[in-house]
């Protein structure tokens, strides 16, 4: 099991590039805030809806200097395939072989995926996805059981909130992100 990371601990640091070849550097963000939030797979219809939701929200986080970097575990040509179609603002990172993601103690968690399937809210879940027009689609060699995680991180690099999703349907709530945008905390 990988260990996971505590508000307080410094963000583990990255060099990667982005899903338009451009190199994304965690040091370079210091002096604004930054959301790191670590999806499933690029073709995650739920993950796909979220990004959607963050472009709606990007320009005003931007006005309060919050920063996102989204991660999925896809090849960087499924990443162009499926949610980079959205042209998000901020940078999309394929990680195909989770190793951000083992920095960042994301779980990969068949028990957690059961109890996501065995929910009641899972169908009204699966109706809103499909009501933005994202189709339920298992990615060829995804990792079915990956279990989002977000990390909303300081101008400092410190790691103000991990949030560990229990089920794949769960995410940090977008007031959390709001307020820690508004005042950083």
């Amino acid at each position: 099991m990988t260990q996971k990371l505590q508000p307080g601990n410094m963000a583990p640091l990255f060099h990667v590039t982005d899903h338009q070849g451009k190199p994304v550097s965690l040091e370079n963000y210091r002096g604004r805030k930054v959301l790191i939030a670590f999806f499933r797979y690029s073709s995650c219809a739920l993950c796909n809806l979220r990004i959607q939701r963050f472009i709606e929200r990007y320009p005003e986080w931007q006005q309060q200097s919050l920063d996102i970097i989204a991660f999925f575990e896809s090849p960087e040509i499924n990443l162009q395939t499926y949610v980079g179609k959205q042209n998000p603002p901020f940078p999309l990172i394929a990680d195909p072989s989770a190793v951000i993601y083992d920095k960042y103690g994301v779980e990969s968690s068949e028990e957690k995926m059961q109890s996501t399937l065995a929910d009641p809210s899972i169908k009204a879940v699966i109706a809103e996805v499909e009501a933005a027009g994202y189709t339920l689609t298992r990615e060829e060699g995804s990792n079915f059981h990956r279990i989002p995680a977000d990390f909303l991180i300081d101008e400092n690099g410190i790691i103000q909130i991990c949030h560990y999703s229990q089920m794949v349907t769960e995410h940090l709530p977008f007031e959390a992100i709001d307020l820690f945008a508004e005042a950083g905390l």
